[in-house]
């Protein structure tokens, strides 16, 4: 695992209504404080990524569909500098993903219908503390590729 990252299993709680799906609270152990929350909604087959923030702190959680979520330490003081991670998640598998800053993150949809990812910042978003990288033709040495076997 990546130096900082963190997963934590989350709840989900069923009823004959349907379901309640925590996602964070302030009294969780980590939790960075509060700057907002969005959604975002990837189609089948579409990358989001890659992005890193130079201070703000993520936590990505996939209510709806499923989504591989990976991250990229390239951070030159990081015990884990050069690894990658690996994460599939969403309803089947409900968890919380702590990404610290300056760890590079993106997603592809795998789920067969869009897939919803919400984020909870620890700061609201400022375009000129972050960068971007294209996900198919940056350094990031990565393959989005699905890979059968």
């Amino acid at each position: 695992m990546i130096d900082g990252v963190t997963i934590r299993p989350l709840a989900q709680f069923h009823d004959e209504r349907g379901k309640i799906m925590k996602m964070l609270e302030r009294t969780d152990e980590g939790f960075g404080g509060f700057g907002e929350i969005y959604f975002s909604v990837v189609d089948p087959g579409v990358v989001k990524g890659w992005h890193w923030h130079e201070a703000n702190t993520l936590n990505y959680a996939c209510v709806s569909g499923m989504i591989k979520f990976v991250l990229y330490d390239d951070r030159e003081d990081s015990p884990t500098r050069g690894d990658f991670d690996e994460i599939f998640i969403g309803p089947e598998n409900y968890v919380l993903v702590t990404v610290p800053p300056r760890v590079w993150n993106g997603f592809k949809g795998i789920a067969g219908q869009p897939s919803i990812v919400a984020d909870c910042t620890t700061q609201t978003h400022a375009e000129d503390v972050m960068r971007r990288l294209d996900p198919h033709g940056s350094d990031i040495p990565y393959d989005w590729a699905r890979r059968d076997g």
